[in-house]
């Protein structure tokens, strides 16, 4: 039961975190794309049944060996394909065209300019206007039929079409915001070239994993692995619209939730949803099973199995509990490692389930990024302040601790995050932010002073980052004066802590969690 997954838009990744931008971009004028690997074959494409095809950017010259490439006959499809960056440069050179190492690549904001009406691509749009570069190689002759369509400095071929083809392609990227026009760049390819209807919206893709939960679960009972954060929340709400009382929510409190956490995850779902909740108190149990652990992929598959293990007990008191849901999202599965991306981090809902589960699982957000988990949200009637809370990972506060995780060290970073929260919020700083929270470092020790005594304590890291979809991030430029308070509070109010520093890394190289 696709709906409107049905012939998908597919982005073929060559490796650039742009595809997942491409991806969403797509998304948001109500097209549904998804994300596959260069090295698709023409018949898996045809097998996709797609509606046009998009060849993201690329970290890689064309010119380089071992370069990535398509299968030579998904030129030969009769589908729409926009290249862009390297996928523009790909097509140019495997037809017909030329891409020259000029020596001077352009990067950032670029002027570009129209060299003819805009043909179907650019249609409407004005003589010139700013695009976002970032190449080094350029395409001076197009593929064979193309009309060059514009150009920048340094870019003689910056934009082309040949419509009897459906080839297209543009050197800048349009996925980007930096730049101008992108969106109606996309837009005209998708509906003018490639006559796609949209038909991606909130209430499709309710309508469509209401009965895809339906028809999966049946007169089965199902449990969701409820968190309290925005994913989590969502595929309960949404499912128990699809199964009403068959459906259990199970909330446990691992011992590492942020504060107050529990009694608001409890008093929402019990006074305003009416959705059956059991209250699971296993903290001791996971920091049990914690003790003595310290590599952060051990840590993560240990929540994850303890969150299965206390799930089939409550299960086993159900008739009938055959279904796990869980909130995954797509860049969940892909961070996870897929065909086309490198395994960045495991999820405890997706690389980090024992094999012998016997649950089936239930993944209604799968195919959702965050922003579009937010927007069904608000559409099912979760309230706002839940549905824009920041994301929190689901091991919770253990990849926040460096090192062992101990009831000792839970308490110290969450009671700092808490601070973190305080301070953004009564300054208005949590606005605009993706994320922004404490770090514990108990395993490293720096000399302090507090009051006429030396201290030996441990540091806490304060992370703030600005994101659209966690895919990439930039950390924010917080203002001095809260970093300030911040820290003099965290210094001042939790034990054990006597620095605090400020992670100025982006996403990528780092991550935007430590662990």
């Amino acid at each position: 039961m696709l709906g409107s997954r049905a012939n998908p838009v597919l982005v073929l990744d060559f490796g650039a975190q742009y595809a997942q931008l491409i991806a969403r971009r797509v998304r948001e004028l109500h097209v549904y794309s998804k994300i596959v690997s260069h090295a698709i074959t023409a018949e898996e494409v045809l097998a996709e049944r797609p509606r046009a095809l998009i060849l993201s950017g690329g970290p890689k010259s064309v010119w380089v060996e071992g370069a990535p490439t398509v299968d030579p006959r998904i030129w030969e499809l009769d589908l729409p394909i926009l290249g862009i960056c390297y996928g523009a440069q790909l097509m140019s050179r495997e037809l017909g065209g030329e891409v020259a190492r000029s020596g001077s690549g352009e990067f950032g904001r670029t002027l570009f300019e129209s060299s003819s009406d805009g043909g179907s691509l650019l249609s409407g749009l004005p003589g010139e206007f700013e695009v976002w570069m970032s190449h080094q190689d350029a395409i001076v002759r197009g593929p064979g039929g193309a009309t060059t369509l514009g150009s920048t400095e340094h870019a003689p071929v910056a934009a082309f079409e040949d419509r009897g083809a459906k080839r297209y392609g543009v050197q800048f990227h349009p996925e980007v915001s930096h730049g101008s026009f992108g969106r109606e760049v996309l837009s005209s390819f998708l509906f003018s070239a490639g006559g796609i209807e949209p038909r991606w919206t909130n209430f499709t893709i309710i309508e469509e994993a209401i009965g895809e939960i339906r028809q999966t679960v049946g007169e089965s009972r199902a449990i969701c692995a409820l968190s309290g954060g925005v994913d989590s929340t969502v595929a309960a709400v949404l499912t128990h619209e699809a199964i009403g009382d068959q459906l259990t929510c199970v909330f446990v409190d691992t011992g590492l939730l942020r504060a107050g956490e529990a009694e608001q995850v409890t008093t929402l779902f019990r006074s305003q949803f009416h959705i059956t909740l059991v209250h699971v108190d296993a903290s001791d149990r996971f920091f049990a099973n914690l003790a003595g652990v310290t590599d952060p992929e051990s840590k993560r598959k240990i929540i994850g199995e303890t969150f299965i293990r206390v799930f089939e007990e409550i299960a086993a008191e159900l008739s009938d509990a055959k279904f796990l849901v869980q909130g995954t999202l797509y860049p969940d599965v892909i961070e996870s490692g897929t065909a086309t991306a490198a395994k960045i981090k495991s999820h405890h809902n997706v690389g980090g389930l024992p094999e012998d589960m016997s649950f089936s699982l239930v993944e209604p957000l799968r195919h959702l990024f965050k922003d579009e988990v937010r927007a069904v949200g608000v559409e099912l009637g979760v309230p706002e302040a839940m549905v824009w809370r920041q994301p929190f990972p689901g091991p919770g506060l253990a990849v926040r601790i460096i090192g062992e995780v101990t009831p000792e060290h839970a308490g110290r970073v969450r009671e700092a995050d808490r601070i973190v929260q305080e301070e953004l919020n009564r300054s208005g700083a949590s606005k605009g932010l993706w994320q922004a929270f404490a770090v514990l470092a108990p395993s490293l020790r720096s000399v302090g002073v507090s009051g006429d005594e030396r201290t030996y304590d441990s540091p806490v890291i304060l992370r703030a980052v600005e994101s659209e979809d966690a895919m990439t991030a930039d950390w924010a430029r917080l203002p001095y004066d809260v970093i300030d308070r911040i820290s003099r509070r965290i210094v001042g109010e939790v034990a054990g802590v006597n620095r605090v520093v400020y992670d100025v890394t982006s996403k990528p190289p780092g991550t935007i969690e430590w662990e």
